[in-house]
């Protein structure tokens, strides 16, 4: 019997190995990622690197910077720098790349701190640059920078109504995406004209693009109109910050623009790829 218990055990330890394998995040991106003959070679597409004067890298999440290591270790000099935020404690040694680490699931001032750095890299790239995206759960926390007029502490206190009204990811990174600088398709439209790379992570089921890490890369099929519904349907009309309600009501009226929407040119130069995801690991494990 305690064999028998033993082997099954084993077993198990087997199976889960080969489950988080799959999704390791530095394996995940070498192996979506292949550099040959001056070639950048992802998901079917291929990048000449001999043209590109500068490669920048900018993302967030729990997991980035250990996508940053599998990156550096396949593009070493080639990148010329490049800026990620963290979970407190999610930091890794990496050479070329900053990492600031900052607060999860509540954001905090390093996470603006560290957009802020973000942006200044992203206006630097132009049409010969490449913009390599690394972007994991935990990333619309993490990467808080919220519009003019709407304060660190206000965007708190959204995450805290969010989190304790029931919304789901979906409804939270709807709202969240509406009051960013960065989310719902913001940095693609602050890297452009330089050709983007958006490697992803996706703990969200399903992968939709648009909701993991609140698509800062990826076109934005939500509106200020469904923020609206999602306040209504879970009375928030007097628990939001009042500048947070101003500016969503000013965006479903038409006097703010939406966020980058499909067919916007922006997302002409950006390929998104999910190198790793739920699916992946079940499938592993299988």
């Amino acid at each position: 019997m305690a064999k028998g218990i033993a082997l099954m055990s084993s077993e198990a330890a087997e199976i889960f190995a080969h489950a988080v394998s799959a999704v390791d995040p530095r394996v995940a991106v070498k192996k979506a990622v292949r550099v040959h003959d001056q070639k950048l070679q992802v998901a079917g597409h291929s990048y000449d690197l001999r043209p590109i004067a500068h490669v920048y890298v900018a993302g967030g999440g729990k997991a980035s910077a250990a996508m940053a290591q599998g990156l550096e270790e396949l593009l070493n000099d080639r990148l010329t720098e490049g800026l990620l935020t963290v979970k407190y404690g999610y930091s890794a040694s990496l050479k070329r790349i900053r990492v600031v680490e900052a607060g999860h699931p509540v954001p905090d001032q390093n996470g603006v701190i560290g957009c802020q750095g973000m942006i200044e890299i992203l206006k630097k790239a132009n049409a010969e640059d490449l913009v390599i995206c690394l972007i994991s759960g935990g990333g619309s926390a993490l990467m808080p920078l919220p519009i003019q007029g709407i304060s660190l502490e206000d965007k708190k206190a959204v995450t805290r109504v969010l989190l304790g009204c029931g919304a789901t990811i979906d409804e939270f990174n709807t709202v969240r995406k509406h009051i960013s600088q960065i989310k719902g398709g913001n940095m693609a439209k602050l890297a452009y004209p330089a050709r983007l790379i958006n490697l992803m992570l996706s703990d969200v089921i399903g992968d939709p693009l648009d909701v993991i890490a609140s698509g800062p890369c990826v076109p934005d099929r939500s509106t200020f109109q469904d923020c609206q519904k999602i306040i209504e349907k879970y009375r928030l009309q007097d628990r939001l910050p009042p500048s947070v309600s101003t500016h969503l009501r000013l965006g479903a009226e038409g006097k703010v623009p939406e966020t980058p929407k499909p067919g916007d040119p922006v997302f002409r130069r950006v390929q998104n790829v999910i190198i790793g995801s739920n699916a992946m690991a079940v499938r592993a494990a299988a």
